[in-house]
């Protein structure tokens, strides 16, 4: 049987806002800076990010994809 383990991704939350107002989400930026906290575990967090519009499977896409760290500015 094998097992499925989700990693857990800490983030800081303004880098989070930034990479959405770069991809034009400015709602949902909006309500990250609004609603959550400085720090973001995307384990303990999950229905918080939820609750803004964001779920663990696309937050992971973005990491994954690159969206996270890279060099574009707002």
């Amino acid at each position: 049987m094998s097992r499925v383990t989700l990693a857990v991704v800490e983030l800081d939350r303004q880098e989070l806002v930034r990479i959405l107002r770069t991809e034009g989400d400015n709602d949902t930026a909006d309500r990250v800076e609004a609603e959550l906290p400085d720090r973001l575990d995307t384990a303990r967090d999950a229905d918080a990010l939820a609750a803004v519009g964001l779920d663990r499977t696309q937050l992971m896409a973005k990491l994954a994809g690159g969206s996270l760290g890279g060099t574009v500015a707002p």
